[in-house]
């Protein structure tokens, strides 16, 4: 006992330190939108999207692998999977999916794998603007590796690496980010907070044989030899976040539970977010939630939401668990209202082992 609790302190040391790191070079106003793998930060599963993010105090389950792995470690049964779809903006498809098991004292050991899909995209040249009758589809892959653990009765910890893949055509990027959280309680239903790190890693860079054109210097001489010419680009940071969130539970009087919380989100290349969010719970069974978030500029502290510098604003969304012998079946659905765009839309179904 007295040796988990030196380990499940020296890793929120860890945590913290590396938190400090990220917000001692965390970016400003001017560096907004100079962040590449923006896929990172679309957000999977219905229950913390309908939640704004403001439910990472709390997530539990493979659901929290994306919020706050912390919470994977306290999942229910020995084992859960999860399957999400979203409709994104400009007909873009999101799926992801993941599974966690728990392996003896070690803790939970997981995996997932997000995609997503642009559908088929004409190909253009200077020669046929128009479209030369081809096609194409960008190809982004995330798989992460999960783990997590209850330190103690009061302390989660858990932490996801993921592998980013971008492919567009002939060219791609590669890079590593990690994630990592903590989560405390006092209680079941008593104060809950949580910190998480989100996408701290390698920086990226698109290389492939599409950026290398044949060209004939200038100033050379009638026949001269074409000699073959690499386009440099730069590299990319990934858009690292830190999210810290509360919550508690306000109510509980036998089956019906009411939950309330709210998060602090800082983002090195955008925003910073608040974000507020309640979930009730009725009969062990039904669920509804909703949130309503606003960005901050940290430039002129000015406040956004649902316009075009936020697009996002107010979540909504339900669930509805299910009980099969020995396993449970969660479905839950999320909408938030997209500026400009139809309402962006999650579907997910989790089952418990």
């Amino acid at each position: 006992m007295y040796k988990t609790q030196r380990l499940s302190k020296g890793l929120m040391f860890l945590l913290i330190t590396l938190l400090a790191v990220s917000i001692a070079f965390a970016g400003s106003d001017k560096r907004r939108g100079t962040a590449g793998a923006q896929e990172l930060l679309l957000p999977v599963g219905s229950v913390g999207t309908a939640m704004g993010g403001s439910y990472s105090a709390v997530v539990s389950g493979i659901e929290a692998a994306y919020w706050n792995p912390a919470g994977v470690a306290k999942m229910e049964g020995n084992g859960e999977a999860i399957f999400s779809h979203m409709d994104y903006i400009a007909d873009i498809d999101v799926e992801y999916a993941a599974i966690a098991t728990r392996v003896g004292a070690l803790g939970v050991l997981g995996a997932s794998l997000k995609t997503i899909n642009f559908g088929e995209i004409p190909v253009t040249t200077t020669e046929s603007p128009d479209g030369t009758g081809e096609t194409y589809s960008p190809r982004y892959m995330t798989i992460g590796v999960i783990f997590s653990r209850v330190m103690t009765d009061r302390i989660n910890f858990g932490a996801k690496l993921n592998l980013i893949s971008e492919q567009i055509m002939r060219v791609s990027a590669n890079g590593v980010a990690l994630n990592a959280g903590v989560q405390y309680r006092t209680s079941d239903d008593g104060f809950m907070m949580g910190v998480t790190l989100r996408n701290l890693g390698t920086d990226m860079l698109f290389t492939g044989a599409d950026l290398e054109q044949t060209v004939v210097g200038p100033g050379t001489e009638p026949g001269t030899r074409s000699e073959p010419l690499r386009i440099p680009l730069s590299s990319f940071e990934l858009p690292t976040q830190l999210e810290i969130a509360i919550a508690y539970g306000v109510y509980h009087s036998g089956s019906t539970k009411l939950t309330l919380g709210g998060s602090f989100l800082n983002d090195n290349f955008s925003l910073d977010q608040y974000t507020i969010g309640a979930e009730l719970e009725l009969m062990d069974m039904i669920y509804l939630r909703g949130s309503y978030a606003l960005a901050e500029d940290p430039e002129t502290h000015e406040l956004y939401s649902g316009n075009e510098e936020f697009l996002w604003g107010p979540g909504f969304g339900g669930g509805l668990k299910l009980k099969m012998g020995t396993a449970n079946l969660k479905i839950d659905y999320a909408m938030r209202p997209t500026y400009l765009f139809a309402n962006t839309q999650w579907l997910s179904f989790r089952v418990g082992f």
